[in-house]
């Protein structure tokens, strides 16, 4: 079924087609088939990077697979668990290529393929008692560590974004790294020393572009004795000029941890800077926040935030340097806080959010010109997948050629990975 939200500007611009004898045929939406698992039990499976990261080979026939065999609570320091792929050219079979001890249930390992040669692969790991990223190429068993773990890679595969997982792991543990693999700086609420580090992934150079005291005079201020500020959540634009990113700030945290166990409470500002450090800037009002996101050529993003520093999320769209021209995706209809992508034509957004009362995730694809959307389904959970730190979101992201979607899910009773096939008209 499709959804039609008409604009007063869209009805105009239809309308103005019209008197001048134009025609414009928006994009036809594409057939998206059901969806199949390419894993399956006893253990269970997930994608071994976040949301919106491309998860297929080059040739596109494998998918990188983290195999894990628990669930319901965080992973513990050195607990290490099999990194693989999924050779869908030979029976979905599972290929073991290493085991990391830097991983979690939301973000994997944060593998990325690499574009320079064959079989090249990155992903996060802990060696020697720190915290690193491992350059592999899967094919000839050949690795170089580089200093820091990864929270983002460039198109090209040269540079990468690093932020300190242990810190991370206090402040927001289901996203960061046990053990004591980084310095988390617990003794210092803005730090000078730590933040955004870019990496060369040709040479292992590092450089702290933009540190958490920088940042200060446009986050949230911390008011208790017990907080801390942070960075997480980066995501660099397609040119690698620019880095998106969430800044937190955290407090009471002892009280939390001891109130729930979870870390709960914080306030966020979305932000994005230049790859060298310079323009900083905010993406939207106070208490607008920040949750999930992803970059359209150029320096054009979706985001979802508190529209109007309200109370429901909605999809933004806006471009970097025109923030003041944000635009509410389906007002009404998409006020909710999704895993956003665009499809790789831009023309698509797949976004689908945490489950209802009934314990279903819905799923839709919208029409970015028009906001038209289809329904791609509702996915049970199960209430042993409904663990805070554990949980298993769908992560949905395109194959690079916009020909697949490949998503987490538990809909079928275990954590398990899924494909569907998308035929473009």
């Amino acid at each position: 079924m499709i959804h039609f939200w008409k604009k007063g500007a869209l009805c105009l611009a239809a309308c103005l087609m019209l008197f001048c004898g134009c025609r414009h045929t928006l994009p036809a939406f594409p057939e998206v088939g059901e969806a199949y698992a390419i894993t399956s039990g006893p253990e269970d499976h997930f994608l071994a990077n976040y949301f919106g990261i491309n998860a297929w080979s080059p040739d596109n026939r494998y998918v990188a697979i983290l195999e894990v065999g628990f669930t319901g609570r965080l992973p513990q320091a050195g607990e290490r668990i099999t990194l693989g792929l999924v050779d869908l050219q030979d029976n979905n079979r599972f290929i073991p290529i290493a085991t990391t001890a830097c991983w979690n249930f939301q973000e994997a390992a944060m593998f990325h393929w690499l574009p320079w040669e064959d079989g090249l692969c990155i992903y996060n790991d802990l060696r020697d008692g720190k915290f690193v990223s491992v350059l592999l190429n899967w094919k000839t068993g050949e690795e170089k560590l580089l200093p820091r773990p990864i929270s983002a890679v460039s198109k090209d595969g040269k540079k990468a974004v690093s932020i300190n997982y242990a810190r991370l792991r206090v402040c927001r543990p289901d996203y960061g790294y046990a053990g004591e693999g980084q310095n988390p700086l617990l003794d210092e609420v803005w730090p000078e020393d730590d933040g955004l580090w870019l990496m060369d992934l040709e040479t292992g150079e590092e450089q702290l572009i933009l540190s958490v005291a920088q940042g200060r005079a446009v986050m949230p201020e911390i008011t208790s004795a017990d907080g801390l500020a942070y960075y997480c959540h980066t995501v660099l634009n397609p040119d690698a000029s620019k880095i998106f990113f969430l800044a937190r700030t955290v407090e009471n945290l002892k009280q939390q941890l001891s109130d729930r166990g979870i870390v709960y409470r914080w306030q966020t500002v979305s932000l994005t800077v230049n790859t060298d450090g310079s323009d900083l800037r905010r993406c939207f009002p106070d208490g607008w926040e920040g949750s999930h996101f992803n970059w359209k050529e150029g320096d054009e993003m979706v985001v979802t935030a508190r529209w109007n520093a309200g109370g429901v999320w909605s999809h933004t769209l806006f471009k970097v340097g025109e923030e003041e021209k944000v635009r509410h995706l389906a007002p009404g209809i998409l006020d909710w806080d999704g895993h956003c992508i665009f499809s790789p034509n831009g023309q698509f957004i797949s976004t689908e959010g945490y489950w209802n009362k009934d314990g279903y995730r819905s799923w839709v694809l919208v029409r970015v010109e028009d906001e038209a959307l289809i329904s791609l389904g509702r996915f049970f959970v199960p209430e042993n997948y409904k663990e805070q730190y554990s949980r298993c979101d769908l992560h949905a992201r395109w194959r690079p050629d916009g020909k697949q979607l490949a998503f987490n899910s538990v809909h079928e009773g275990s954590r398990q990975v899924y494909l569907r096939d998308v035929i473009w008209k």
